[in-house]
């Protein structure tokens, strides 16, 4: 793995860019001799991470909304387009602050406040995400090898387990070699679909999900931003050990950006000609029935960038359990995200795709206005200062505006949401306007925030003079020191 040299005369880093070294850090901050790679390793992250089958999956849904193959692909293209400069703007605040997404959310939300979104945004979105991929990883490697599915998982679910355990630097370097390995299996996939199965075809309104071209393609493209929006309270966590440099910061935008970009729109793509010409409903048997000869590399690449998500979903879901201040360990809470995705995945293999769009639009109801508030407190409250840092690790602001402007939005929302377990009222009445779910909870806590975030916090702790213990549980309220950026200062928050 490249890396840049610490500065002059700061001490020896203990992590480094060893890849063997199991990492030490959780939701500390990254203090300036740690800081290691290349913006170029933000590509690999993202680019191997969407080189994944359930993007595959949400392209075969085009024939299903009665779209035509322009449609779905102009909506597919806007969606990755609106994501992926969501996903770079994100990634550049990890650089400059050098801690996680969830941790900078405790700025706008407060300490305390922080828990709830982070609890169900990050640690069931990591534990469900890891469940989705599992099982469409496994069943490619069921189908491929006629083992049973539930050993297929499993292996998946320990390989994964191992590399989470290890962490950072081990993901960026085999991120970048799954980048290699997958790249041309799913560039032979993309060939063999077109030319076996690829037809330019028109809009259907008699298909079952029809409900207009200009309401089908938000939703369609909606699926496409969910897809990123869900990535985005992890969005810093690989960036963070990157050196905070003006350059770096820039470099990092555009790799992160267009790495996401890519492969969003090539499998999107990929996933339409798919479903355009397949016979059955299950996406992975018409994937297999389409490749024919070539089915096995097909199936192998399925199978393989399972791995490339699941990485990053049980990392960045392991980071968040540690923000709430449970009392384990990164890898500990790595283990028990594997266990609990693996039984998920026992419990949802049939019926895949029907659960995995009910999750991914329950979950990005949820992080659209998370992610709005943390980009307005980043670019408007002040948060690009990385001498505000020491705030984050402080108790006693226990309650702010963020979390209102948040839970605002997401109950704004709620008449607009589209899905099998609850449909709005709007969405009753007006089907043909689409999946305005986002939209609706991005604006109104955008707005929420714009009208509160000058004010006092909403509810800060007395006491603040008492001292944080060296493990960071006791309950005084001491913030970090204020030279939490310099050379070798972390926080005992929850190494």
């Amino acid at each position: 793995m490249s890396h840049d040299s610490p500065p002059a005369g700061s001490p020896a880093p203990v992590y480094g860019s060893s890849v063997t070294k199991v990492e030490p850090f959780g939701v500390d901050h990254i203090p300036d001799n740690e800081r290691h790679g290349k913006p170029s390793s933000q590509f690999f992250v993202w680019f191997a991470a969407g080189l994944n089958f359930p993007i595959i999956l949400l392209g075969f849904s085009a024939s299903r909304l009665g779209l035509s193959f322009s449609a779905a692909v102009t909506a597919i293209v806007v969606g990755a387009g609106l994501g992926s400069v969501l996903m770079a703007v994100m990634s550049r605040m990890g650089v400059r602050l050098g801690v996680p997404q969830q941790i900078q959310a405790r700025g706008p939300l407060g300490f305390f406040g922080n828990f709830l979104p982070v609890a169900y945004i990050n640690v069931c979105a990591g534990v469900g995400w890891a469940a989705v991929t599992v099982i469409l990883g496994g069943k490619a490697f069921a189908e491929l090898t006629h083992l049973p599915f539930w050993l297929c998982a499993a292996l998946l679910t320990l390989v994964e387990m191992v590399v989470a355990v290890f962490g950072y630097n081990m993901i960026n370097f085999l991120q970048r070699a799954l980048t290699y390995v997958l790249t041309p299996l799913f560039v032979l996939i993309t060939v063999v679909a077109v030319v076996r199965g690829g037809t330019m075809f028109q809009a259907d309104p008699h298909a079952p999900g029809f409900v207009g071209t200009t309401g089908g393609m938000i939703t369609f493209s909606g699926w496409f931003l969910s897809f990123l929006v869900a990535w985005a309270p992890f969005a810093s966590d690989y960036s963070r050990y990157l050196p905070d440099t003006r350059a770096v910061v820039t470099r990092t935008t555009w790799y992160t950006g267009l790495g996401n970009f890519i492969t969003i729109c090539w499998l999107g793509v990929l996933g339409v000609i798919v479903g355009s010409g397949a016979t059955s409903e299950d996406a992975i048997t018409a994937l297999h029935q389409l490749a024919g000869p070539f089915a096995v590399p097909a199936l192998i690449a399925v199978g393989l960038s399972a791995l490339a998500q699941n990485f990053l979903n049980v990392y960045g879901g392991a980071i968040s359990v540690q923000t709430l201040k449970i009392p384990v360990t990164r890898s500990q809470a790595v283990v028990v995200i594997c266990l609990l995705a693996y039984a998920i995945s026992l419990w949802g293999a049939s019926g895949t795709e029907d659960k995995f769009k009910v999750f991914l639009n329950l979950t990005a109801y949820f992080i659209a206005p998370f992610a709005t508030v943390l980009l307005l407190d980043y670019h408007l409250g002040g948060r690009s200062d990385a001498r505000r840092v020491s705030e984050l690790y402080d108790r006693s602001r226990v309650l702010d505006w963020g979390f209102v402007a948040w839970a605002v939005g997401v109950a704004a929302s709620v008449p607009f949401w589209q899905s099998q377990l609850y449909t709005g009222p709007f969405s009753v009445a007006f089907p043909g306007a689409g999946d305005l779910s986002m939209a609706v909870a991005a604006a109104v806590s955008a707005l929420v925030y714009l009208l509160t975030y000058r004010r006092p916090p909403l509810w800060r702790r007395g006491n603040t003079d008492r001292a944080v213990g060296a493990d960071g549980s006791a309950d005084g309220a001491q913030p970090p020191p204020a030279d939490l950026g310099r050379p070798g200062a972390v926080t005992a928050d929850s190494r």
